[in-house]
């Protein structure tokens, strides 16, 4: 091979490589396609999103709507008549904002749905690459932000999860102490996005970037190495906690719809 044709810029999906290069790209970009559409879809009903205790947590907090859950009532009289309105519009926002900036995610879509490039030495379809300096790349760098969102979203889940614990009788209207099997869904739900964001990058910086010694803080340092535990299965919890929170949305809905019963474990 000369060296005129080892310059010479690859076309899209050229490439020298042998092996199944395109599996995980296209693996990712059907894993994100999917949880896309059904969060999207899932996001536009406005309906079946609590039943009982629960509330799905595309919708937690519900700060305008009509279940039991809700902050500040129905909604309101200054949304607008032309556009549709749910609950979830008004705080899905977050979660989203704060997976699409995430590192690893970058890293996924850029190559399972941008192709930029596909994998390692393959061909991109773009010929020109300006990194993340300009618009609307240079948004990922409001990652950090996201994570304070991401953060309080954990709070509120969590109570989320201690109402999910309190059952009301339909007959005497009494509330009493209870787990159901979708109480351990929402506690699954809360754990598994509290390991993805414990384990970002932008959290350990939060803990330990602007410290000189982290050895000198037994605390910090504590906190710091914990997040670095999460940290070496990013991916793992990433695409975990993504599915299992589009799971927990489907599990409130199918039990509101009375397509699926909620057993009382307690």
């Amino acid at each position: 091979m000369s060296y005129t044709e080892l310059l010479k810029r690859r076309e899209f999906g050229e490439t020298h490589r042998r092996d199944v290069w395109w599996l995980q790209p296209a693996a990712v970009f059907l894993g994100l396609t999917v949880f896309i559409a059904y969060a999207t879809w899932a996001a536009f009903q406005g309906e079946y999103y609590h039943t009982g205790p629960y509330l799905s947590p595309f919708y937690s907090p519900e700060i305008f709507g009509e279940s039991s859950h809700s902050w500040f009532g129905p909604k309101p009289g200054w949304w607008p008549l032309w556009l549709p309105f749910s609950p979830s519009f008004l705080i899905i926002w977050a979660p989203a904002g704060f997976r699409l900036t995430c590192y690893y995610f970058r890293g996924a879509y850029y190559k399972g749905i941008w192709a930029d490039p596909p994998a390692c030495t393959v061909g991109e379809p773009r010929k020109i690459y300006r990194g993340e300096n300009s618009f609307p790349l240079v948004l990922q760098n409001i990652h950090r932000y996201f994570l304070y969102f991401a953060l309080a979203l954990i709070i509120l889940h969590l109570k989320d999860i201690w109402n999910a614990m309190w059952f009301v009788d339909p007959a005497t209207g009494v509330k009493s102490f209870g787990i159901g099997v979708g109480t351990l869904v929402l506690m699954l739900d809360v754990a598994l996005l509290s390991f993805f964001v414990f384990g970002c990058h932008a959290f350990r910086h939060l803990i330990g970037g602007r410290s000189d010694c982290l050895s000198c803080s037994p605390i910090q340092h504590g906190a710091y190495c914990a997040a670095s535990m999460f940290n070496r299965r990013h991916m793992f919890w990433a695409w975990t906690s993504l599915y299992w929170v589009g799971f927990a949305d489907l599990y409130v809905r199918l039990c509101a719809m009375c397509v699926w019963t909620d057993w009382r474990i307690i």
